[in-house]
């Protein structure tokens, strides 16, 4: 399991929601952590931060990635990206910018993150990671991906074009019994249980507006307008890469 890399035994010994362990949990605020490339950070992204800030209760750190082992390399640098989201986040309660995968050398695996944030908050405090449905029905393509359940809950963006139907099986057997109805049920333990989290449907993608700012068309409907001016300022995207 992913407590290896801590040294430390698995939250219960191996079962999620033990009664000493939600003992252990109960007070806690959740931690949650929203990674991606953020190549550039839209509208979209931000909702999805606010959205998760309000059912949650509690801020949410957005982890720009570094490295990302799971796309193409990014199109502007890991500091550009990053800048990107403190602008995008100005003003915005209860988001944070959170450069941790910055300062690591090497490619920025989840579960090294994840690890991170065990030894620095302890084996108690709940920890979730808020992903899209579209990265979550590939999850069993990523490093060490069984590991994560050990690690972290996970918060689920829904899509209405997307279904959990389309994952492997060997993705839907790891989560049997993990599903939640209720946000607040991932207090109570650390780490292992599935939220979905409702959103209305959105129509910003990184991807069209990378391809949007090769064409030179206008996508600033897409994005906070500091970014927008981020962008025009130092030209990024511009050569459709």
């Amino acid at each position: 399991g992913g407590w290896r890399c801590l040294g430390i035994p698995a939250p219960g010994a191996g079962a999620v929601g033990g009664a000493e362990n939600q003992r252990a949990c109960a007070g806690l605020r959740l931690s949650v952590y929203y990674g991606g490339t953020f190549d550039p950070v839209h509208l979209g992204h931000i909702a999805v931060a606010d959205a998760a800030c309000r059912l949650l209760h509690t801020s949410v750190h957005i982890v720009p990635s570094a490295d990302p082992p799971h796309r193409a390399p990014a199109s502007a640098s890991a500091e550009q990206r990053a800048t990107m989201v403190e602008l995008a986040i100005a003003g915005h309660q209860g988001l944070v910018c959170d450069r941790r995968e910055l300062r690591r050398s090497g490619k920025s695996y989840c579960v090294d993150t994840l690890c991170g944030l065990r030894a620095e908050l302890g084996g108690t405090q709940p920890i979730a990671w808020l992903i899209g449905m579209d990265a979550f029905i590939g999850l069993d393509g990523w490093h060490e991906w069984p590991a994560l359940f050990d690690l972290a809950h996970f918060v689920v963006v829904q899509r209405p074009e997307q279904s959990l139907r389309s994952m492997s099986a060997g993705l839907q057997n790891a989560c049997n019994g993990r599903w939640q109805t209720s946000p607040e049920a991932l207090y109570s333990t650390p780490a292992g249980k599935l939220y979905i989290m409702p959103l209305a449907l959105r129509h910003e993608s990184s991807t069209a507006i990378r391809a949007g700012l090769a064409r030179h068309e206008d996508v600033s409907a897409y994005l906070p307008s500091a970014v927008a001016e981020y962008i025009q300022f130092h030209q990024l995207y511009a050569s459709g890469v």
